[in-house]
Formats: C-alpha cells, structure tokens, sequence
C-alpha cells in the first residue's frame, strides 16, 4: 500500500448501516450513526449519511417528543394521501407513487457535522429513517465519515 493510499483510508472511513422496518413510520438511527463516527476515530470533519432507496428517506427531528414525528406522518398523509387518482405509477400498490413523492420532499441524503468525535446534533435533534412504504423492508445507509 503507497503512503497516499495509507493517508486517504485513514482521512475517509465508511461502512453501511443495515435498518429493517416494519413499515411506514420512523427509526431512530441515531445510535448507529454515532457509532459509525466512533468508528472512524476522527475528531472533526463530516458525516454524510446517503439512504439506498427511493421510498425511504433520512429526516433530523425532535427525539424528545415521539407526537412530533406522529404528527409528521399526518401532516404527510394530508400532503401525499396514498391512492390519490392523479398517480399513474401505480404498479406496487396505492402507497407506491407517494412513498417516492414523501422521500423526494424528505430527501435521501444529508451531512452533519463532526465535532470532538461525535455528531454535533443539538440536544432535542436525533437522525431518523423515515419508511414511506407499508410492507416492511431492509433499507441501507451508507455512512461516509471524512477529516
């Protein structure tokens, strides 16, 4: 291994965070997160955390409280309700069109900082897999953490 191959494996560490859901509702991946950042030994930089799917998303809410994500989901069946007749893309079922409609206005991605080896998320803030869909399926985050 070259000294620049060394330098960059250790300035860049990534692994995946495997969630299974049990269906349409939020996961609290906070704790996998933070271990992935521990993981990386790395004291100050970024965590960029990109979600495999497109009927899933990643959202920071309040971990305090669980109403507020409660009243999320029924504010979002309010924006996108299931089986709306404008949706043509139908093929999986009437949660189909508006799981991928919720995770483009969610989105899949995002990045936090790193500060003292940790997430530096404020006190009320966790890191949540937003499951759009109703069956439950293993959704895969890939979690890369840079100096």
């Amino acid at each position: 291994m070259s000294l620049y191959q060394y330098i960059v494996e250790k300035m860049i560490h990534q692994e995946t965070i495997r969630q299974q859901t049990q269906g349409r509702g939020t996961y609290d991946i906070t704790g996998q997160v933070r271990k992935a950042v521990r993981n990386a030994a790395i004291q100050t930089g970024l965590c960029h955390l990109f979600l495999q799917h497109t009927s899933a998303s990643l959202i920071i809410c309040e971990n305090a409280d669980p109403s507020v994500r409660s009243d999320l989901e029924r504010f979002m069946l309010r924006l996108v309700p299931d089986g709306d007749p404008i949706y043509d893309h139908v093929l999986e079922g009437p949660d189909d069109m508006p799981a991928h409609v919720r995770a483009i206005l969610t989105k899949m991605e995002m990045t936090l900082p790193v500060s003292n080896g940790d997430c530096a998320l404020g006190t009320w803030q966790g890191i949540y897999l937003y499951e759009h869909r109703y069956r439950p399926h293993e959704r895969r985050v890939i979690v890369t953490i840079r100096d």
